[in-house]
């Protein structure tokens, strides 16, 4: 079988245009988790103040490239904050209108585990190609298991308290990236205080609302750990919070 085509996602390739010079280890400085070892992984760009920006997988791309597997509607905000950090380096950020994202629940040619959670199927990077569109279902099975995504969800939310622990997007053993340390120190003092939650909607807080789509009559919410019933959420998501 092969994979669905979303079309909600894009690819930036990190190229070096000089030799010698170190792709891997410029996004290592910047992005919240390890990329000096096997790949694809999931990981974000955060603000100082470690919130939020950018979520993404990293996949190792052909000659050390890296190719960036983003939202489609805010790769090209993603490519110019990764420029603002290029700064001298050799490095050319831009988006691969070639290259597509491939998905499916089971797996498929070339296809990869999805790094956050097993349970949300396989993807893949290659060559685009005009394929059946999977957004629809990978959105419906995407929160069906919980699971929050993109800016819409994510935007302006200390990255632990988007589950990004338990979703493998964060590393504590690397060195340091932009909004490391307020990161480091809640995990160190064990205080992520809220969760994004995937809810019904006609149960979702309108305060507390990320995204809201009522075609699935589901909502994210950013909700207090006190107030959260292990019970009613995914395994994963629950045991998170009862560590």
């Amino acid at each position: 079988m092969s994979g669905k085509l979303l079309n909600d996602r894009a690819i930036i390739r990190l190229a070096a245009t000089e030799d010698g010079e170190d792709v891997r280890g410029f996004l290592q400085g910047l992005v919240t988790n390890d990329v000096s070892g096997e790949l694809p992984v999931y990981a974000a760009l955060l603000s100082a103040q470690g919130k939020a920006m950018f979520d993404f997988f990293i996949w190792e791309g052909e000659d050390g490239e890296i190719l960036l597997d983003c939202e489609a509607e805010a790769a090209d905000d993603l490519a110019r904050r990764l420029s603002l950090y290029r700064l001298r380096r050799k490095i050319d950020i831009a988006r691969d209108e070639t290259q597509a994202v491939f998905w499916s629940r089971e797996k498929f040619d070339g296809a990869k585990p999805d790094p956050r959670l097993s349970d949300l199927g396989y993807r893949a990077v290659a060559e685009r190609s005009e394929t059946e569109s999977a957004d629809a279902e990978y959105l419906a099975y995407r929160l069906s298991q919980g699971v929050p995504e993109g800016r819409a969800e994510i935007a302006d939310i200390l990255w632990l308290e988007t589950n990004a622990v338990e979703l493998h997007g964060v590393s504590f053993e690397k060195g340091c990236y932009v909004g490391q340390e307020n990161t480091a120190r809640m995990n160190w003092r064990q205080k992520v205080n809220r969760r994004l939650v995937v809810v019904p909607l006609d149960q979702s807080e309108e305060k507390r609302r990320k995204a809201s789509y009522p075609e699935l009559a589901l909502a994210v919410d950013h909700l207090r750990v006190t107030d959260l019933d292990p019970s009613t959420l995914p395994e994963w998501q629950a045991a998170g919070i009862s560590d």
